[in-house]
């Protein structure tokens, strides 16, 4: 990884912790798979774009309908509990 792609991620990361107001350090409790039979969705807000079959890595399970994640691209964002499969 260069200097430039993890100089990226911080600010990303930074980001993130502003938005979503969440403190301390962005660990990864889990990984979890959207369902494949689920439809696309794209995202909106604060929610994350859901793709089929896509592997997330779940950072906090915030409440009975929804999951913070994050994608492979970096990007953060709730998802709802109901299309997740763990893996």
């Amino acid at each position: 990884m260069t200097l430039k792609d993890c100089k990226k991620e911080e600010k990303a990361d930074r980001e993130f912790q502003k938005r979503f107001k969440f403190e301390g350090n962005i660990n990864v409790l889990t990984r979890m798979m959207v369902d494949p039979a689920v439809t696309e969705r794209k995202g909106g807000g604060k929610n994350l774009p859901l793709r089929r079959g896509e592997i997330l890595d779940v950072i906090q399970f915030t409440n009975q309908e929804q999951i913070l994640c994050r994608n492979s691209r970096r990007r953060y964002g709730y998802v709802p509990r109901a299309v997740m499969l763990h893996l």
